[in-house]
């Protein structure tokens, strides 16, 4: 059979050439070994596991095979990589990374040794040395890197798997014969394995296509609280008194507030709901303008809205506030809520739809950030919400993935798992080491000989 027919058989099934990366990982048809991370990576772009010609007794092909569908059908960013003990260590993490330029959490069995680094955007420093910490003392690989994979996909990790994976061309050196014979055994068995895989993804997009519903109903009250503010507002661009300042601030309103239309009818994920509330944010500053001139008071300072409620509109102070169960923190306040904290009153808080009915929108679900997002900014909306349930949710990895990134600090970087960013990482992700090693820059796995200080 064509090995062209063959590999366009596997494009059509969308299934990963596993079993084709074994035999140019385990000497078949005269595959050669891996000499350098490039390689390395080229196979990772391919299938999640490599193993190294010269580390098959490690990990076998049937080992292998079987962990990269389990990653694969978890549908997560994991890389495992095994590599015989002599292969060369010195910025390992940071070459592999970028070599293989997508965002995800990369594995390494060297040897009998092991360690792993992942994106921020993915999992944190923290929760990767864990992860590593609690397969160190399983000396064989195939136990070591399966329990590793089973923790990593609990972890909540940040995207899903690379699109890559889902097909690909084969190596010209291997020959037909085989690649037909990957073509049969994936044939058979391939096509229940993508079909988790879709599963999966299909999975994600019902959970966020039910958290934008949820969060349109709130969206909606916005966008109609605003077009009832300019119906107050009995402004006539050709009334006495009106100039070019205050005829440029009514358009500007009008046009927030078509933007805003416009945004929430044409979302379809959670995080498109921030440029909703930033055309509302932009459009009530514009009527808080409007309203100084009209008034011929001092024009007011571009501040972030109300905390409390953006509906009420620009802050024109920042008041110390304490979550239930938090820390005090300054937060910006309308002149009614500033009165009524300063009189040790409750402010006039907006309240959505929970399970457990009515709270502030901070102790409310997840999808409630890229609308708080669009109000607040990304700089500023960590501070406020730090400590709250919103807040904890927008600060674990697995939030970026379903609901975007972009809210300062809550946020790893612009990638999710499984993007292609090239080089575009941090490097400070993939470098240095643990327990007094230097495994990514010291020129050794582990430093000083051993793996890590406990070794």
């Amino acid at each position: 059979m064509d090995a062209a027919l063959v590999r366009g058989l596997l494009r059509l099934l969308a299934v990963p050439l596993v079993v084709a990366l074994a035999v140019l990982s385990f000497g078949v048809s005269g595959a050669q070994a891996a000499t350098d991370v490039s390689e390395v990576a080229k196979s990772l772009r391919e299938s999640p596991v490599y193993v190294d010609p010269a580390a098959t007794d490690q990990l076998s092909g049937s080992d292998a095979e079987a962990l990269a569908d389990k990653i694969k059908d978890a549908d997560e960013p994991i890389f495992v990589a095994v590599l015989p003990a002599d292969f060369p260590t010195q910025n390992l993490f940071a070459k592999l990374r970028t070599e293989t330029g997508i965002t995800g959490l990369y594995g390494v069995r060297l040897g009998d040794r092991f360690d792993a680094r992942a994106d921020s955007s993915v999992l944190s420093r923290p929760a990767v040395d864990n992860l590593v910490t609690a397969v160190q003392d399983t000396g064989d690989a195939k136990a070591q890197l399966n329990d590793f994979v089973d923790d990593a996909t609990r972890s909540g990790l940040g995207g899903s798997a690379p699109s890559s994976w889902s097909g690909g061309g084969g190596d010209p050196g291997v020959d037909t014969g085989a690649l037909a014979a990957v073509g049969a055994v994936l044939a058979a068995g391939g096509a229940s394995a993508y079909a988790l895989v879709r599963r999966n993804r299909r999975r994600k997009e019902e959970e966020r296509r039910a958290a934008l519903e949820k969060l349109r109903v709130v969206v909606d009250e916005d966008i109609t609280a605003f077009g009832e503010e300019l119906d107050r507002l009995d402004f006539h661009p050709a009334e006495p008194g009106a100039d070019d300042a205050m005829r440029a601030d009514y358009e500007r309103a009008l046009d927030a507030y078509e933007r805003a239309k416009s945004f929430m009818a044409a979302a379809r994920r959670p995080e498109e709901v921030r440029g909703v509330t930033e055309a509302l944010e932009d459009g009530r500053f514009s009527l808080a303008q409007l309203a100084a001139r009209r008034e011929s008071r001092p024009l007011p300072e571009r501040r972030a809205p109300c905390f409390f409620d953006p509906r009420h509109g620009p802050s024109v102070a920042d008041a110390t506030w304490t979550p239930e169960g938090g820390t005090a923190r300054e937060v910006p306040v309308c002149a009614a809520d500033q009165a009524r904290l300063a009189d040790g009153l409750d402010p006039m808080t907006r309240e959505v739809d929970t399970p457990s009915g009515r709270r502030p929108y901070w102790e409310a679900g997840p999808a409630y950030g890229p609308w708080a997002g669009g109000y607040f900014g990304g700089g500023i909306l960590p501070g406020l919400l730090i400590g709250t349930l919103l807040g904890h949710m927008m600060a674990t990895p697995s939030y970026a993935a379903m609901y975007g990134a972009g809210y300062g600090d809550f946020s790893g970087g612009g990638f999710e798992g499984g993007d292609v960013s090239g080089a575009d990482f941090n490097s400070d992700d993939f470098g240095g080491g643990f327990g007094g090693g230097d495994f990514g820059g010291g020129g050794d796995f582990g430093g000083g000989g051993d793996f890590g200080g406990g070794f």
